[in-house]
């Protein structure tokens, strides 16, 4: 099922000449029911309903976009033992003072040390031992000569170069000493995280898991994409829309897909869904519709509220939770409007945050920058917007060197349904409250999305 949204609320502005900064043309006509929440009202509700998912232990290789929930102490000195730094010779430092491309120095070589190896010869003075990068500092050498500096010799090397003090040898707990923090409570395991954890010989870490997600398409409309349609069916695209948006995200996307306009069928959906998954995310049915089966369903059990938000696309909204058992709290609920824009713009704006709390990250929301409007377009009075739109950076003749510059990614503007020109889009313009037409040379916040 669709929001009753109007598709023509944003319409762009086509007026020609009007590039005034900041001159959006505000309005207290036509506000909204005083019923109606703002979007940091509803955003606030959702936010205090949720915390991050009790911590679980897995391996390192799973571990990636988790956030710790606790310290990770090195098990060794970071690195174990002195090693090269270099390919080369190990070598000591004062037979070598004097060599020179016009004095070189030959050696015999009296060891071959790879990577790995557990040899340790002692070097005498007058020695030196062919090594490889990573491999141990033989006893009694002091430096490495890099084999850029020599003949390459393997039985016996000239040396063209003398080395510095300690020249490319990394001495043991260089980078961390055993007991030492390498990453904090809180961090979120990016790639260079993990490979420090791995350094540091963890073998597993704990952390907050990432949420699973179910994602369900309500209305008897919708078809699978491929299918044969028929007149009056389309193919289910928010489905595929919102678990792609829930990985994105960090989550783990259990998408369901799309459920007919049947109270008994989503109702037996959700109490089967609801000990296996930590939120689930529906779209359609949340309107005033005489079909609006989300809401006949979920309205009965008191623990999801409905409601009007100041916000175009995305006005009709749902929230609340599963009933809970006498095992566990029933997973989250997002009742989101079903036209394709208005359910992303839903996800951005009160999922996402969400789910980054879930997942116990310390940022629960998307980058904005300030863009020069290239093309203006109508708002609605009394509702935020939020515009998708393509942000370009071009070179602006300043020293500054370049501008951020944001134009409608559909010439539909914002209308719920332009689901083609929200493919386009890099990010969302946000129209405040009481602005009615933003024009050419505003400048305006984006909430960059790619």
């Amino acid at each position: 099922m669709t929001d009753t949204e109007r598709p023509d609320a944003g319409a762009r502005d086509t007026a020609p000449g009007d590039h005034a900064n900041h001159s959006h043309t505000r309005t207290d006509a036509c506000a909204p029911a005083a019923s109606a929440r703002t979007v940091a009202e509803q955003l606030a509700i959702v936010l205090a309903s949720v915390a991050p998912l009790s911590p679980v232990r897995v391996e390192l290789d799973a571990a990636r976009g988790l956030v710790l929930a606790e310290d990770v102490l090195t098990v060794t000195d970071t690195p174990p033992f002195d090693n090269s730094a270099m390919d080369g010779y190990a070598v000591i430092r004062s037979d070598l003072l004097s060599a020179s491309p016009q004095n070189p120095i030959t050696l015999p070589v009296i060891a071959d040390l790879a990577a790995g190896t557990a040899e340790n010869p002692r070097l005498l003075p007058g020695q030196v031992a062919r090594i490889m990068t990573g491999a141990p500092i033989p006893d009694g050498a002091d430096a490495v000569v890099p084999i850029e500096d020599t003949d390459q010799g393997i039985e016996r090397v000239a040396i063209v170069r003398a080395p510095g003090a300690a020249a490319h040898v990394r001495r043991a707990g260089e980078d961390a000493h055993a007991g030492d923090r390498v990453l904090r409570a809180g961090s979120v395991l990016w790639p260079t995280r993990v490979a420090a954890a791995a350094s540091a010989g963890t073998s597993s870490v704990l952390v907050h898991p990432a949420p699973r997600v179910a994602v369900i398409s309500t209305g008897s409309e919708l078809v699978t994409p491929g299918s044969p349609t028929r007149r009056g069916q389309i193919p289910d695209s928010n489905s595929f829309l919102l678990s792609a948006a829930v990985a994105e995200a960090g989550g783990i996307a259990v998408r369901i897909g799309a459920v007919p306009d049947d109270d008994d069928v989503l109702r037996a959906l959700l109490a089967e869904l609801a000990g296996s998954v930590d939120v689930i995310v529906l779209s359609g049915g949340v309107s005033v519709g005489a079909y609006d089966v989300v809401k006949a369903v979920l309205k009965p059990l008191g623990t999801v509220d409905f409601g009007p938000v100041k916000m175009q696309p995305g006005k009709p909204q749902g929230f609340g939770r599963w009933p809970a058992t006498e095992q566990a709290a029933g997973p989250l609920i997002f009742a989101l409007p079903g036209n394709p824009v208005s359910a992303y713009v839903s996800f951005e704006v009160f999922v996402r945050p969400a789910l980054q709390r879930l997942l116990g990250r310390p940022i629960l929301h998307r980058r904005t920058v300030t863009a020069t409007v290239v093309d203006g377009w109508r708002s609605p009075p009394g509702r935020a917007q939020y515009m998708p739109v393509i942000v370009t950076n071009r070179t602006d003749g300043t020293e500054n060197g370049t501008r951020t510059e944001a134009r409608p990614a559909s010439r539909g503007g914002s209308g719920s349904h332009l689901v083609a020109g929200l493919a386009q889009a890099s990010g969302l313009a946000i129209v405040p409250e009481d602005a009615t037409h933003i024009r050419g040379g505003d400048v305006i916040t984006v909430m960059l999305t790619s």
